[in-house]
């Protein structure tokens, strides 16, 4: 039965059981109430096959009910007339039984779906052949959800949704909704005080910015990796990462500053393929409401940003990248979200998704909330965003931003400002549990992908397999390598002699993971710079510094990561808010920057000396890096084959070093095959004068054979083994 405050909590939007009140209900003497609420209706008809029965207004602002006598077939419609006199057929929302099974709810509730995106968020569907739009969302604490959009008025009052408290979700099928609807979640608090709308966590497309509204979209269909991208991928083969922000790449005029994805794979895919990039790392593309985050503060963890287009021109542009030979990987942002007002903060009127205690939800350096990665839903949804890229999109990979500010309680914070684990330790046992179960799960739905990690502590096995006690990433970001060697590269060299260490300090732990090594967007902005803007001397030892440096990076153990621009010597800080300064190129300096990153990716690919054993000690020998007072280094990389061989001399000081003298254990010629301070790249062309130098027999740096070679000023030369 229903009551006149029944009535009212349904007119007023608040009431917490809709489908208790509304639809058709028994009334305990074989006929049927059949209720609905329609504001702004003059006459609402019920039309039952042939017949059509009028409902009665007991409510001024829209109730309407009626008592039929008769059974009331299955299937019915309302026959509306509008105040403005527009009528209407309408399919009932409320005479709908739920199509959520059981397993699925349990396997919601227990956050062990794998693929919650399936289940979750608006999906189209036919129920007894009516065509429409299956709303589900995650509120447990929520007093009442409605569905809110265009199709609506916006109007909380008219779309309430059922609850299903075994899972705490709130189901509801609107008849007539189709794709490219906007829509939001009307949200009353259990206080009843916490009234907001926000947008689907789980929508696959969202509106662009300023707007936030989610939109109805098709769930893309599976992506397969090829045999040759799953080789592509694997940590003995040439990794040379492309990062890119895409909405600052390249500009455009008009309407949108944003070139297209179509725009973006006519341009930077030929481009990445000419410098022989083997990959492309997108910075975030999920949805994000700032374009000053660069993405890091995301809304929309299924959503691909509205900024270039649509989930099909994303998918198409991974594709294309494919059949380029080039792997995509997707930065991923699990660490932390944005409390707009729309997203996940507070979702149903609690701390859902994030920690009630500010100790643990709430990122002192970004402000912005932390995941509560305790609670098996916000791990099932997390976990289920990265299948969903991997597998819907057909990405190669995730770089999961910011790992160590998941580790630890007290990252960043101040004494008093964390609270310990249950042990009394500093270490965040949920969130390493959480990234161990996302590296397993990748492993095991996904095994073609790689997991690398943004981690800049000694956390020790970040790259470790999850059985050998390890968090189980494919790779791990070298920042101290990075820190280490650019704070070297900075000084004038001079003094180069007194801090040798820094750079070779990184060869002590090169082994102990498997390792990125990144120049990436986080050097170039903040006051810090360009790449370029960190070399010291006059123009010519900056473009020579910056060219010694890339070749020292490309020899070095390691995967390898450059930031757009970079690549040609970008001379201003990067700015999100403008395109390269691609008329650089048209300088002789600049442009041998890039035909050198041309070559060393090439060089890198080619010799499977310089990326075979890229994790492996095997892969990596010392000749000598004891000759401080001439800033020299000098170091073997190796194959499988023993014999695929190549040395690598690094001279940092602007001076030319006549007839060095190099060790080396096998008899023999060796082969210049790259050269930094070549006039290729506007260098000075100082060089060996033969294309190939000889073995002597005479010992040096502990080896029976040396070889005399002339050594360019500030360049690192690499010689092959013949």
């Amino acid at each position: 039965m229903r009551s006149a405050e029944d009535i009212a909590a349904i007119c007023e939007g608040h009431h917490a059981d809709p489908f208790a009140i509304l639809g058709p209900h028994f009334d305990g003497s074989g006929g049927r109430w059949l209720r609905a609420f329609m504001p702004n209706a003059r006459t609402v008809h019920a039309r039952l096959g042939d017949q059509s029965v009028p409902l009665t207004r007991v409510h001024e602002q829209g109730f309407f009910e009626g008592l039929l006598a008769a059974p009331l077939p299955a299937k019915y419609v309302f026959q509306v007339e509008w105040d403005n006199g527009h009528q209407e057929t309408i399919e009932d929302p409320y005479r709908f039984d739920s199509t959520l099974g059981e397993v699925d709810v349990w396997l919601l509730r227990e956050g062990t779906h794998l693929r919650p995106y399936e289940i979750l968020g608006a999906h189209r569907q036919t129920i007894e052949g009516v065509d429409g739009v299956r709303f589900i969302v995650w509120a447990p604490e929520a007093l009442r959800v409605s569905v809110v959009g265009d199709f609506n008025y916006w109007d909380a009052r008219r779309h309430p949704m059922r609850r299903l408290h075994s899972a705490g979700l709130f189901e509801l099928f609107l008849p007539h909704v189709t794709i490219d609807a906007r829509y939001k979640y009307d949200v009353l608090g259990a206080s009843g005080r916490v009234w907001s709308q926000k947008a689907d966590p789980y929508a696959f497309r969202s509106e662009l910015r300023p707007a936030t509204a989610s939109i109805v979209a098709d769930l893309p269909p599976p992506v397969a990796l090829s045999v040759d991208r799953h080789a592509a991928n694997s940590r003995h083969a040439p990794v040379s990462i492309y990062e890119v922000h895409p909405g600052s790449w390249r500009r455009q005029w008009g309407e949108s500053p944003f070139l297209s994805w179509q725009a973006l794979g006519d341009q930077l895919i030929p481009y990445v393929q000419e410098l022989g990039f083997t990959h492309i790392e997108l910075m975030p593309v999920t949805e994000h409401p700032l374009d000053a985050s660069w993405g890091y503060q995301p809304t929309g963890m299924y959503a691909p940003t509205a900024r270039f287009g649509d989930a099909a021109a994303l998918r198409e542009f991974v594709n294309r990248c494919h059949q380029a030979g080039i792997g995509v990987l997707l930065d991923w942002v699990p660490a932390h979200f944005p409390s707009d007002s729309h997203g996940l903060g507070r979702f149903d009127g609690s701390a859902l998704y994030e920690h009630a205690d500010p100790r643990e939800g709430l990122h002192r350096d970004w402000n912005t909330l932390i995941y509560n990665f305790g609670r098996a839903e916000v791990k099932n949804f997390l976990i289920g965003s990265a299948l969903y890229w991997l597998e819907r999109y057909g990405f190669d990979g995730l770089r999961v931003d910011a790992v160590a500010s998941m580790l630890y309680r007290d990252y960043s914070r101040r004494e008093g400002d964390w609270v310990p684990n249950v042990h009394g330790g500093r270490e965040n046992l949920e969130a390493v549990h959480f990234l161990q179960r996302l590296n397993e799960i990748i492993g095991q739905e996904r095994a073609a992908a790689v997991t690398i990690a943004e981690e800049s502590t000694a956390w020790q096995g970040v790259s470790r397999p999850t059985h050998a006690g390890g968090l189980g990433f494919h790779y791990k970001w070298n920042m101290g390598w990075m820190n280490d060697t650019l704070r070297y590269i900075s000084r004038d060299p001079l003094y180069r002699r007194h801090h040798q260490n820094e750079l070779t300090f990184g060869l002590c732990y090169a082994f102990s993971e498997n390792f990125v090594l990144p120049i990436s967007h986080d050097e170039v902005v903040h006051g810090k710079g360009s790449l370029l803007g960190k070399m010291p001397g006059d123009r010519w030892q900056r473009f020579a510094n910056l060219r010694a440096y890339l070749g020292f990076m490309y020899a070095h153990p390691g995967k390898k990561l450059l930031f757009m621009g970079c690549e040609f010597g970008q001379e201003r800080e990067w700015d999100h808010d403008c395109e390269l300064d691609w008329a650089l190129l048209d300088q002789p300096d600049h442009a041998g920057v890039q035909r050198l990153v041309k070559d060393l990716n090439r060089l890198y690919r080619a010799m499977p000396a310089l990326h075979q054993l890229d994790s492996e000690p095997d892969g990596f020998e010392w000749i000598d890096h004891s000759d401080h007072d001439h800033s020299v280094i000098c170091f073997l990389r190796r194959a499988r084959n023993p014999d695929r061989e190549v040395l690598v001399v690094c001279n940092f000081t602007p001076m030319v070093h006549e007839a060095y003298r190099v060790g080396v254990s096998r008899p023999g010629r060796y082969r210049e095959c790259l050269n930094t301070d070549s006039r290729h790249y506007a260098g000075s062309d100082v060089g060996n004068p033969f294309v190939e130098v000889t073995t002597e027999a005479i010992g040096w740096h502990g080896r029976d054979y040396s070889l005399c070679l002339r050594l360019p000023p500030l360049a690192t030369v690499f010689f092959e083994y013949l």
